[in-house]
């Protein structure tokens, strides 16, 4: 397929894997999530923090995923980026050794990059001095070498770069956009996208909860990530990485590739204004959800359903739901996956887009978790309680980063 003035370029979406906390693949982390199975437990690493609480992805084994002799040179980001793209390469039916890979691109963001690489390698510089730090501190933790691995592994040798800290918790959902940019220029036949974020170290911990972000629900961790409902207080730090295999339509039909989804539009804006609080009114949010629709050719009453940024801040879910009446109107079903995973900053957005292209396959929303009391003031149809099945055509994933950066995609069903 070939973008012309009435019919815009749709990259085609053939694969995607995942790790979360709630599983340790796409298919069971799914499952969680129409479970609406919240993942927050207490962390041992979190121990004596004043909050010591997140969504860990505890049962993930870098060593069993990869094998020692890779796992032990990489950032836990890294590797768990790695294992959901061997997921997403496999069910896209792709074989690495036949490929052309000067015409496969990598584009991986992250918020932090490398964060337990760092804590690390300081606490030891700090207590055995320099001559105790790894050699290998900058290649696993600087911010760009997540791509880098992954394009080494799979002998990707096309574009290659990290949206890394580009736009914060949107960095992403901002991958994504970049991928099919690279797909649509013809720079590529397919393009291995996400993000991945391994968070949970005592100084992040330490410095979203002294900036008054995180919930601090430490009498009752498991419910403390409960986007849209009255009581929410704060986020839940969570971790993970998801990939999403994307291709140019003529390379996937080609060869034969079952297509789950399309990626067919993208929009990004910036609110300019406070480096952590979102526009009171939305307006950049609302200039990114329209460019969206725009460059997909979407109507806003062609959206069926919302991926939601929903963080289960208050004003985040607040101005969120506000701009998504004011474009959407009351009619698309919203859900957030935060309740479930946490909210995993880089990786959030590609967590947020595999369950979109999830939906859209099976025509299903997972229900918002922990969702005691529905805020009143919030005028947007939030799915909880239970999966909604749904007949969808199109839906979009918000990603809202703090520095008032904003990204948003369009997806359409296969």
């Amino acid at each position: 397929m070939t973008a012309t003035a009435d019919r815009p370029f749709r990259a085609v979406v053939t694969g995607f894997g995942m790790v979360t906390a709630a599983g340790l693949s796409a298919t069971a982390t799914w499952e969680a999530l129409l479970s609406g199975r919240s993942t927050t437990r207490r962390v041992t690493g979190l121990a004596g923090m004043p909050v010591d609480f997140a969504c860990q992805a505890d049962r993930f084994d870098g060593d069993a995923a990869l094998g020692r002799r890779i796992a032990w040179r990489l950032d836990r980001s890294t590797q768990m980026a790695m294992t959901a793209t061997a997921e997403a390469l496999k069910q896209a039916g792709l074989d690495p050794g036949t490929w052309d890979g000067a015409r496969v691109g990598v584009v991986l963001a992250t918020a932090l990059g490398g964060m337990t690489t760092w804590e690390r390698e300081y606490g030891r510089l700090r207590e055995l001095g320099p001559g105790a730090v790894s050699p290998l501190l900058i290649p696993m933790a600087a911010v760009n070498m997540t791509a880098g691995h992954v394009a080494s592994a799979y002998g990707a040798k096309g574009p290659n770069f990290a949206t890394a800290t580009a736009t914060a918790c949107a960095s992403s959902t901002t991958a994504l956009g970049a991928a099919r940019d690279l797909l649509r220029a013809d720079l590529c036949d397919v393009v291995i996208a996400g993000g991945t974020e391994a968070p949970i170290t005592p100084l992040i911990g330490a410095s979203f909860a002294k900036m008054g972000a995180l919930s601090t629900r430490n009498d009752d961790p498991a419910t403390a990530s409960r986007p849209f409902d009255a009581a929410r207080d704060g986020f839940v730090l969570g971790e993970g990485a998801s990939v999403l295999v994307l291709e140019r339509p003529e390379h996937a039909r080609a060869r034969g590739a079952r297509p789950y989804a399309f990626l067919s539009g993208y929009g990004a804006s910036a609110d300019a204004g406070h480096p952590t609080r979102p526009d009171p009114e939305g307006l950049g949010a609302e200039a990114a959800l329209r460019a969206a629709l725009n460059d997909a050719d979407l109507a806003p009453e062609d959206v069926d359903h919302v991926n939601a940024h929903g963080t289960s801040t208050p004003l985040n879910d607040a101005v969120e739901s506000q701009v998504t009446h004011r474009v959407l109107g009351d009619r698309p079903a919203v859900t957030s996956i935060k309740g479930v995973t946490g909210h995993c900053l880089g990786a959030a957005g590609a967590h947020e887009a595999v369950a979109t292209v999830l939906s859209l396959h099976h025509q299903v929303v997972p229900p918002t978790a922990n969702v005691q009391e529905l805020d009143p003031r919030l005028q947007v149809d939030v799915v909880t309680d239970k999966p909604r099945p749904l007949l969808m055509a199109s839906a979009v994933s918000h990603s809202f980063g703090f520095g008032g950066q904003n990204a948003v995609v369009a997806f359409t069903s296969a």
